[in-house]
């Protein structure tokens, strides 16, 4: 075993979102600290998107760290069902505090794929457990990435992400979200199939897989308001949008509307370790309550609320919480937006947009679609530059660790300034 740890990995690893037939050999990285990732030769990369968007408070934070090594010295793991521990249920207890529409109990999964299985388990038997003609259908929006096993698959958007398994998936209402000028149609779309769907799924604000595409906070609330008043579920995926990332905890904080469901992973443990929610109202739970056992919500997971998980979770919590990460959080959405203005009229950046931590645009080149070519072009180039950037096709994101300091995200912006100055 002498040879090359990138030599190995191609001989064995089946890297993810990869055509292998023609990737860039990978880089070794073997130690990560802040917002730095340094590869076997010391050199150095900021990760400028925080490790696809888990990583909120930098790699190897030792009071994380400290804390999963005290948890790992008292208890690793203990199956979930008869059984519980003061991690689990010391998260859940802050979760419920924390998160808004008021929720009251948490269901733990092991990533943001699962957490979304798990709200549309729990949505579909909710009216099967309370009527005898239950709803049937899922409302979701076009463009809306929710994961990637089957059912998360089924409720995101048609793309290149699903076409293989397009015959597999169930049949989903997929709306466009709201604008001005299409409210009224989705409101009446809505109202009229009230009678046949079970619940609505979205991406409070930020679609993130689907584009980075943003839209209007006071748009999804009137939506979310003729959902609520025709009694459908309504599911918020935090999975990208919690934990500070569109300059509140949790992007549901920006409307009046509550969800009666939140998923969240990925910031969670703040990229530590793998974890899944999913929050549930009071309503939902007392659903499930019953003398008759087959209402039972029967899923459930090896490692479901696996101490380490959540002591890492804790941990997060703990410094997301702190008044000088929040005063960063306002400092990276400040310099977000004093950057967008300064390369708003490069003939290369279109659709230029912000939302707290997050900062994107397209560049001018080719089609707008996952597999254009240039988002590799530029990942490259920044790499040479001792910055990691990972576009989504032709789309251009930010979403830096919120402990970012002021130079490495000046570096980050020189880099893109001199890719967008000389064109693709």
């Amino acid at each position: 075993m002498n040879r090359p740890l990138q030599e190995r990995d191609q001989r064995v690893i089946w890297h993810p979102y990869t055509q292998h037939k023609d990737m860039l050999p990978p880089i070794p990285i073997v130690r990560g600290k802040g917002t730095l990732l340094f590869d076997e030769n010391g050199q150095a990369y900021i990760d400028a998107i925080s490790s696809w968007w888990v990583n909120i408070h930098g790699h190897s934070h030792p009071y994380i760290a400290e804390k999963l090594y005290e948890q790992a010295r008292q208890l690793e793991h203990v199956i979930f069902t008869g059984f519980t521990h003061e991690p689990a249920v010391r998260l859940a207890e802050r979760l419920i505090d924390l998160l808004p529409g008021g929720p009251s109990r948490i269901f733990y999964s092991d990533n943001g794929s699962t957490a979304v299985e798990v709200a549309i388990k729990m949505a579909i038997q909710y009216w099967r457990n309370r009527e005898g003609a239950p709803r049937r259908k899922i409302l979701a929006f076009s463009h809306a990435y929710h994961g990637d096993t089957f059912g998360a698959m089924s409720v995101s958007g048609r793309s290149v992400f699903t076409a293989a398994f397009r015959d597999y998936l169930f049949d989903v209402h997929f709306i466009d979200t709201p604008t001005a000028e299409n409210l009224g149609e989705l409101s009446s779309f809505i109202r009229e199939r009230s009678g046949e769907i079970a619940c609505f799924i979205y991406e409070p604000l930020l679609q993130g897989a689907g584009g980075m595409r943003i839209y209007e906070a006071a748009l999804l609330d009137e939506l979310l308001a003729v959902a609520a008043e025709s009694g459908i579920i309504c599911i918020a995926d935090e999975i990208l949008t919690g934990f500070g990332r569109t300059g509140k905890l949790f992007a549901s904080e920006w409307l009046h509307s509550r969800p009666d469901m939140i998923c969240l992973s990925k910031g969670l443990t703040g990229g530590t370790m793998a974890l899944g929610v999913t929050a549930a109202s009071p309503g939902i739970f007392d659903a499930f309550l019953s003398d008759d056992r087959s209402k039972t919500l029967f899923h459930g997971h090896s490692f479901t609320a696996n101490p380490l998980a959540c002591a890492a979770a804790l941990a997060s919590l703990d410094l997301l919480e702190d008044p000088d990460c929040l005063r960063r959080i306002r400092l990276i959405t400040e310099r977000q937006v004093a950057f967008a203005t300064r390369i708003r009229e490069y003939p290369m950046v279109r659709n230029l947009r912000t939302l707290g931590t997050v900062l994107a645009f397209e560049l001018n080149a080719g089609k707008d679609e996952y597999t254009n070519t240039v988002g590799i072009k530029l990942t490259a180039e920044s790499l040479q530059k001792g910055v990691y950037l990972r576009p989504l096709g032709n789309t251009v994101y930010i979403m830096p660790p919120y402990c970012i300091t002021e130079m490495e995200l000046d570096r980050v912006y020189e880099f893109l300034i001199g890719f967008i100055a000389k064109g693709a």
